[in-house]
């Protein structure tokens, strides 16, 4: 990013080995196996096919796979075979037998006969579940993984574990960490299924936390982090389409106050720090608050003073007055004290990808830290606030319906990381299973407090500022270009839509990130 003519040129970060790079996540720890391709929680490994994670023979699934189906799958083919061989003989004529049967028994008895329309009644559950176990193996034979996933899910919605466990024991010969994009994140999201059966979601979830990490596992984090940030411009079309709107909002003061509610290793301010220090008139002072989180901290190896560290001596080298200054309290518990605000500092706060952390009235409890967060972020009357999220609506949904909503979202994601890495690559298995996977793992297994990937579609968050107090913040026209100008290095079918003062990145017309302003 840079002045052209009172203009910003915005152009995506190069040659940045020495920095960090972490898309954000309120994620625990992660802990890999020894061939660097498996997670190491429970799980089960019915097929070579299906090796999502590391299996353990106290996982509820390798249990289950201990069992026999021999029952479930034997006797329903024995009720689809003796039922729906002669169903041809039950179609139109079929009231007519039953009426020619009752009035044969009338005659015969002299007296009223059995009620066979309560045979017929009490017969009908048998033909509904020939039917569905006929529906399930037509979707098995012709290979529907995706509508198998779902069938797997609703039966877990209605606790019906017999199907449950069969259609887990088929889906695990379907899925494939090698496989198609709805093969390999068939595979985890499995994997959530199960969790959630055995209500380990959150034993899941945090057992990839590494309590003491060594410097080997975390530059393998952060190898897997960059990975995804140089293949998908997702990261990086939230970092510039914010610094856009900071950069324009902030163009005219001499102090500025930059507030990050989840800095990371604070790549996004590097551009920005470059563009104002070429501001006419001379650079202003910059003062950047960040607030950490445990993944970032993991994969840095140490804490924020690392990232001032590093964020110090790069505006040091543009001659930029430079102050960093971290918070290490949650941002559901952070008071108006804590930000040190100083008179004539012009603000801006930064959300990106992370305020679907906070927790809402929805979570158990009816606490609403979010709304309060932002109300609070009101009270600062910054020139600013950004806002950048995944568009998908998890929050509120019941489980079944997350699950489809899950399932449509990602898989479009890893659609977008089939095209620029091949099945084979190691780098791709990492990435999906190290800065995904745990994702789809928390979407689905887990419930209440323990589910912290909440989402929100763009229109819930619209109404969560309008609601503090905030109007929407126009967007430049030169941002919506130098986004244009960055997709066009990505191979694929990504999209760029302006619609209501917002921009949606998006992958084969499917909206995944949006991008907004408010002040």
């Amino acid at each position: 990013m840079s002045y052209e003519s009172d203009m910003f040129s915005i152009d995506p970060i190069q040659n940045l080995d020495s920095y960090c790079f972490l898309p954000n996540e309120n994620l625990e720890n992660y802990s890999s196996s020894d061939n660097g391709s498996h997670l190491t929680y429970p799980s089960f490994q019915a097929s070579e096919q299906y090796s999502a994670f590391e299996s353990s023979n106290n996982s509820p699934v390798s249990k289950l796979h201990s069992k026999s189906y021999a029952f479930t799958s034997q006797n329903s083919l024995e009720i689809i075979n003796n039922s729906l061989e002669n169903e041809s003989c039950l179609t139109h004529n079929q009231d007519d037998l039953w009426h020619k049967i009752r009035e044969l028994e009338n005659a015969m008895l002299g007296h009223d006969a059995v009620d066979i329309d309560m045979i017929q009644e009490e017969s009908d559950p048998l033909l509904l579940e020939a039917e569905k176990w006929n529906k399930m193996m037509q979707m098995i034979s012709r290979g529907d993984l995706k509508e198998v996933l779902f069938t797997c899910a609703k039966a877990v919605s209605e606790n019906d574990i017999e199907t449950t466990e069969w259609l887990m024991s088929e889906l695990s010969k379907m899925v494939s960490v090698l496989g198609s994009p709805i093969q390999r994140l068939g595979a985890y999201m499995l994997e959530a299924l199960v969790a959630r059966i055995a209500s380990s979601g959150s034993i899941i979830y945090k057992s990839l936390k590494c309590k003491e990490p060594t410097i080997a596992t975390s530059n393998e984090l952060l190898s897997h982090m960059h990975v995804l940030y140089e293949i998908c411009p997702y990261l990086k079309f939230g970092y510039m389409s914010a610094n856009g709107i900071i950069a324009e909002a902030l163009k005219d003061e001499s102090e500025v106050h930059i507030i990050d509610f989840q800095i990371n290793q604070g790549v996004q301010w590097i551009s920005l720090i470059q563009a104002l220090a070429g501001k006419p008139g001379g650079p202003p002072k910059i003062r950047i608050t960040g607030f950490d989180d445990s993944t970032s901290a993991y994969a840095r190896g140490g804490g924020l003073d690392i990232v001032g560290q590093r964020l110090s001596k790069l505006a040091e080298s543009y001659n930029v007055s430079f102050e960093f200054h971290s918070i290490k309290a949650n941002p559901t518990e952070v008071k108006l004290e804590d930000f040190e605000l100083r008179r004539g500092e012009a603000i801006a706060v930064n959300f990106a990808m992370t305020l679907h952390h906070v927790p809402d009235e929805n979570v158990h409890g009816g606490q609403n830290h979010r709304g309060r967060l932002v109300r609070l972020v009101k009270c600062l009357s910054p020139k600013v606030v950004t806002l950048v999220e995944q568009e998908s609506n998890t929050n509120e949904l019941p489980f079944f319906a997350r699950f489809v909503e899950t399932m449509n979202y990602y898989l479009a994601v890893f659609e977008s990381i089939d095209v620029a890495l091949p099945r084979e690559h190691r780098e791709r298995i990492n990435v999906e299973q190290h800065c995904l996977a745990r994702e789809v793992v928390n979407l689905i297994a887990c419930e209440g407090a323990e589910r912290v990937e909440r989402h929100d579609p763009l229109e819930k968050w619209k109404s969560c500022f309008t609601m503090a107090g905030f109007t929407s913040y126009p967007l430049s026209p030169y941002i919506n270009g130098s986004i244009q100008n960055l997709l066009e290095s990505y191979q694929g079918h990504y999209t760029l839509e302006e619609n209501d003062g917002a921009l949606y990145l998006g992958w084969m017309n499917q909206a995944l990130i949006t991008s907004s302003a408010w002040r």
